[in-house]
């Protein structure tokens, strides 16, 4: 399949009319793509002129380059035959193998060599689809993004920007490395501008400018990023006590906390926290994450209501 790299550099025109092609016929550069698991969101082929320029641009792999370079003659020539492997292979599926290499082991274990080993495929295989780790990368967060996809806007300002914002707190969760991981890429994919269309879309009607518009988004994203972040850090710190005690007795275990616990009460330094304690509140308990962050995200939304009367008046 054509990567946003060919196609920006030869032309997004010709490429479109290569899409346009009658009798389901496959370029050299373009083997049949597999049909993709409904429950999956697919790299959408017609993604390719959403893709900032910036990212569009950025070099590829040398050797990716020649193969692609000896596939446009071949084109030119009427040819149609991309290696066998690679014809059995789709964009769509290499993604979907990294995002499981990644939920599986970090971000870091992700290569092309080491995708083409999960795939049973050769590494330059890969590169028919894809050109480059950076654009395997930034496809890879584009599904995770288009996994919290924004529906049409309701009508209801508050209840769409909530589901998104629980959406996108969901997709976090389930692939862990990539809130962190998201800092490292620019945010410029196709399916991140499609869910910004979206949310503005949802405060249509509030007679809000859109530099104030965005400033509410992005408070609301914010917010989320923040939580994950934090309720991530929770996490980490459960496996982290699983692991440490993992040698010692229930017995053991509860003599180590309840040491911990006792210099926190004699030391007369921490009244509150000994409160507390004594209410038996664990600030960190698995059980009440979801409700610590509805509440915080209502806090939020709560207030931008309150707002919403003096900005309009501002913008007035």
């Amino acid at each position: 399949m054509t990567s946003r790299f060919q196609t920006l550099g030869e032309g997004a025109a010709q490429y479109r009319a290569d899409k346009a092609r009658r009798g389901g016929e496959v370029s050299a550069m373009e083997p049949e793509v597999s049909p993709v698991e409904p429950e999956v969101t697919p790299v959408e082929p017609e993604d390719e002129d959403f893709w900032a320029p910036f990212l569009a641009y950025r070099p590829g792999d040398r050797r990716a380059e020649r193969l692609r370079a000896h596939a446009r003659e071949d084109a030119k020539r009427g040819q149609r035959h991309p290696p066998r492997r690679a014809s059995a292979l789709s964009r769509d599926e290499i993604v979907r193998s990294a995002i499981s290499v990644a939920d599986a082991e970090g971000a870091e274990a992700v290569n092309m060599r080491r995708i083409a080993r999960e795939l049973g495929s050769g590494t330059m295989s890969l590169y028919w689809h894809v050109a480059s780790k950076d654009e395997l990368l930034d496809l890879m967060i584009d599904v995770i993004v288009g996994e919290a996809q924004a529906p049409e806007p309701s009508g209801d300002w508050r209840a769409d920007l909530r589901a998104n914002a629980c959406a996108t707190r969901d997709a976090l969760h389930r692939h862990r490395w990539a809130v962190n991981f998201m800092s490292t890429r620019p945010p410029a994919g196709p399916k991140a501008l499609r869910n910004l269309e979206h949310w503005l879309g949802a405060l249509d009607g509030l007679g809000l400018n859109k530099a104030t518009a965005m400033t509410m988004l992005g408070a609301v994203t914010t917010y989320v990023l923040g939580a994950v972040l934090r309720e991530q850090q929770e996490a980490n710190g459960e496996r982290y006590m699983a692991e440490l005690f993992k040698d010692l007795s229930e017995a053991e275990k509860q003599a180590v906390i309840r040491d911990f616990t006792e210099r926190i009460r004699t030391s007369g330094h921490f009244p509150r926290m000994v409160a507390m304690l004594d209410e038996g509140v664990d600030p960190d308990a698995a059980e009440t994450r979801d409700e610590r962050f509805e509440f915080g995200l209502d806090c939020l939304l709560d207030g931008i209501a309150g707002r919403l009367p003096t900005m309009h008046r501002a913008q007035s």
